[in-house]
């Protein structure tokens, strides 16, 4: 843990499964803004960013640090960290979560607003399928994460002022991203019938198939 700050505050939760199902993805992870979470280190007159930084669970703990010399916020991009392998990288930049009007979850039913809603309430880590590959992109890359991994993430409060992070949160739990299914594995019957079920299923056709053909062959032989 960055022993500058001391952080405290609880790490990143999950989003609520009513506004993000299937949560996490084989890609994606998504997660709650820190709504109230930084109220007691904002003073008036300044501006804020919040960074949220991403790091494989398998990252050594001498490499979580998130501040720089001086107290500057990390940098390091997913191709310097190898996608999280190396330590953590900035993963998305936004601003401070309007404490005093959160979003409603219940508006997540209309449809008019559940687009805002969602947008307002999460954050959603490796949502962008093409920074890693467009030589023109000059934003924060937030590429898709690796299936079948386990991912811890931190919230940092930047003064964009000063450039220095004044506050930040505790690594979160961590959170695995889906496994691929292989072909072979997948269940394509909506039945879900075993192996013995189609067998006998099969049996039943053909004997079925046998009996019409007997019938069809007497009646034409009585005519």
């Amino acid at each position: 843990l960055d022993q500058s700050l001391s952080p405290q505050l609880a790490g990143p939760q999950l989003a609520a499964p009513q506004l993000a199902t299937s949560n996490p993805t084989l890609t994606t992870v998504a997660l709650e803004k820190p709504f109230c979470t930084f109220d007691s280190s904002l003073s008036p007159n300044k501006s804020y960013s919040v960074y949220l930084y991403a790091m494989m669970e398998s990252a050594s703990a001498g490499s979580s640090l998130v501040t720089a010399q001086g107290g500057r916020p990390l940098n390091s991009t997913v191709q310097q960290t190898s996608g999280g392998r190396l330590g953590p990288y900035r993963a998305a930049v936004f601003g401070v979560p309007n404490c005093a009007a959160p979003p409603n979850p219940a508006d997540a039913g209309d449809v008019n607003k559940v687009a805002d809603v969602l947008k307002r309430h999460l954050i959603r880590v490796g949502g962008d399928g093409t920074c890693l590959h467009d030589p023109n992109f000059r934003d924060v890359c937030n590429p898709p994460l690796t299936p079948d991994t386990t991912y811890r993430f931190k919230y940092t409060l930047v003064d964009n002022t000063d450039g220095i992070v004044k506050d930040q949160t505790l690594w979160s739990d961590p959170i695995r991203t889906r496994r691929v299914k292989l072909p072979m594995k997948i269940d394509t019957w909506p039945g879900r019938r075993s192996g013995g079920m189609i067998v006998i299923t099969s049996i039943l056709s053909v004997f079925l198939f046998l009996l019409l053909s007997g019938f069809l062959a007497s009646v034409f032989s009585t005519v």
